[in-house]
């Protein structure tokens, strides 16, 4: 079926009178601030307790704009007799925000959790050398970025957590053990009021002559009788 002759521009004048009806809605930046979402890629903050040097994002950065250098220091052995070790310490972490294309692959790669992406997006400078921030500009966003969301209620518990809580009942229970006095037993899980007579055969002895049912006349298995 062909069109009918002037629909379209009947269309388009459909569209042009409904925004004439509409409110015209102006962000009144920078006197606003917008509503960013939740995971948006502003800078990258840096947490550098975590780095260890292992300069994995600057080799799989495509733009080349990361810069690190770093110098060896030897560890003293911990014990006497011990082998003394040598580790990274990070002399400096730059990043050229005019050369990054904000593709987060050095985030991704990180194995320490070094990296973490700001929603901070007002840092444009007048010099485009100014835009190679140093570790200590990239620190003070650290401060920007925002929390993780929390995890699903019905999610697996993460395999680190689950270690960490492992690791801690071990710990918990060798503390009690080395706390309880030599020859003390563990105390049973439901303790019998004071007074009460203990059932016949509840901890796995046999019952003494006193604390045999009533319908028994004879001597209890094991016990002999009175003289």
């Amino acid at each position: 079926m062909s069109p009918i002759p002037g629909s379209g521009l009947a269309k388009g004048l459909a569209v042009t009178l409904r925004t004439m009806t509409k409110k015209t809605v102006t962000a009144q930046y920078p006197d606003v601030q917008p509503e960013l979402p939740p995971r948006s890629r502003g800078v990258i903050g840096l947490f550098e307790e975590n780095c260890t040097v292992c300069m994995l994002c600057a080799r799989e950065c495509p733009d080349w704009c990361i810069y690190i250098d770093s110098h060896k220091e030897t560890v003293p052995a911990a014990v006497p007799g011990g082998r003394e070790r040598s580790r990274n310490v990070l002399d400096r972490f730059a990043i050229d925000f005019s050369l990054c294309m904000y593709c987060g692959i050095c985030i991704e790669v990180c194995p320490f959790d070094a990296l973490f992406w700001s929603p901070e997006f007002e840092y444009a400078e007048t010099d485009i050398r100014e835009l190679t921030h140093e570790r200590d500009k990239l620190r003070e966003w650290m401060w920007t970025v925002p929390a993780p969301p929390a995890l699903d209620p019905g999610a697996e518990e993460p395999k680190e957590i689950g270690a960490a809580r492992k690791t801690a009942e071990k710990l918990a229970a060798a503390e009690a053990d080395a706390n309880t006095p030599p020859g003390a037993t563990t105390p049973p899980a439901a303790a019998t009021p004071p007074g009460a007579a203990t059932p016949p055969g509840a901890d796995g002895a046999p019952s003494a002559g006193g604390d045999r049912p009533a319908d028994e006349s004879g001597p209890a298995s094991g016990q002999g009788g009175p003289a």
